[in-house]
């Protein structure tokens, strides 16, 4: 059987009714029938039957133990943070996202977590930067905007010999594409208001273990925390779960086209998009994806100012101009003004997010016509003649 057609199964009949929706149990609480005495549930915050089904099928989808669903991605980064005590460290991607640079520098650091950056694109950067302190590694790869990889396979390894838990953020690949427990991470987290929920319809996060210990950990976290999702919000999770392996295929066959496109733009400096054999990271990415590399591209443009990146951005018509990923619809944003402002400009350029960096969000409508918009917005916001860039509109490398 397929993973496919596995995960779509996966998602439970309602056994009382027959329904081929699980339920939405909009309860808070739950009628016992002794003090301790009950059908597996007692109070919302603990558990619910529609967030317990969402949970299971994202453990299958990671192939890991448990599965946890949170509030939002950035509860989910909270909730894996409060593993650690004070005087831990933490070992991240340096070109991280925003909110969770912010989480860590100004909420974490001052409880006593120490957090050192560095460029996971070479495990041995990792390898040298650990210490005695060293409790965990912190991935993105994806890294969100510029797309950088790193080598899972080999950070745990390096993670493992040091007795060091390894985090992957997978949002950007998803699991159709990736699976970080499988190359041997310990725990998995999501924004799932992306590519799992996949309608931009709502805020969501998940962490993934990849044993019972550690789920045993987060569960409490997760019960004492209290940042859990809302059943109607799980419902729409598994909904969007419902269509993930489609979805993912569209967006990154319609990126790879776009990607090759913009690598030809005469306007256009840098393309940032780990399916293109011109990727630094190409090569580990293709070892470590399967089936695409996903819907997000980042560029910069030669006029690499603040001003021409937002002469494009407010220029498209189907591309919309906002954050977040992974919906329908195509979105488009300036990470240095949006996204990743909250991290220092220095810092922000150092991490290759540079003035003139806008990031892509391919959605679902023809490729052909996104790259269409996307000539006109940059005809619009450029010098560059018209007659330079129509041979372009269908190219490919």
């Amino acid at each position: 059987m397929t993973k496919q057609t596995d995960l779509i199964h996966a998602i439970p009949v309602d056994e009382l009714t027959g329904a081929i929706s699980v339920p939405i149990y909009q309860t808070s609480t739950f009628v016992q029938d002794a003090p301790g005495v009950n059908k597996g549930y007692d109070y919302a915050r603990s558990n619910n039957p529609t967030r317990h089904a969402l949970e299971s099928v994202l453990a299958k989808l990671e192939g890991g133990d448990r599965a946890f669903a949170f509030a939002s991605g950035l509860a989910a980064i909270d909730a894996v943070i409060k593993l650690l005590d004070a005087g831990d460290q933490v070992i991240a991607v340096q070109d991280i996202y925003g909110g969770a640079y912010r989480l860590f520098t100004h909420i974490y650091s001052r409880l006593g977590i120490d957090v050192v950056y560095v460029d996971t694109t070479d495990a041995e950067n990792v390898r040298n930067a650990i210490t005695d302190r060293t409790r965990l590694i912190w991935l993105e790869t994806p890294t969100n905007p510029t797309l950088r990889i790193s080598d899972i396979a080999a950070i745990a390894e390096i993670a493992a010999a040091h007795n060091v838990l390894l985090c992957v953020d997978n949002t950007f690949a998803s699991p159709v594409l990736q699976q970080p427990l499988l190359l041997g991470a310990d725990i998995v987290v999501h924004s799932a208001t992306k590519y799992l929920g996949g309608h931009s319809d709502l805020i969501a996060g998940a962490v993934v273990t990849k044993d019972a210990e550690l789920g045993d950990r987060i569960k409490f976290i997760q019960n004492a925390s209290g940042a859990i999702l809302a059943p109607h919000d799980s419902w729409l999770v598994l909904r969007g779960i419902e269509t993930l392996y489609l979805r993912v295929q569209q967006h990154s066959e319609s990126a790879l086209e776009i990607a090759k496109w913009l690598l030809l733009h005469p306007a256009v400096d840098q393309v940032y998009y780990p399916g293109l054999s011109s990727h630094p990271n190409h090569e580990v990415a293709a070892g470590q994806h399967k089936g695409g590399y996903g819907g997000v591209i980042s560029f910069t443009l030669k006029t690499d100012t603040e001003e021409a990146a937002c002469a494009v951005v407010t220029a498209t018509r189907l591309f919309k101009l906002a954050e977040s990923l992974g919906g329908v619809k195509s979105l488009l944003c300036h990470p240095a003004t949006m996204t990743h402002k909250s991290v220092p400009a220095e810092r922000r350029r150092m991490s290759g997010v540079a003035d003139s960096l806008v990031r892509l969000s391919v959605g679902l409508e023809s490729a052909e016509d996104l790259i269409a918009d996307l000539e006109q917005a940059l005809l619009t916001a450029s010098t560059v003649a018209k007659s330079d860039v129509e041979e372009l509109r269908f190219a490919v490398v």
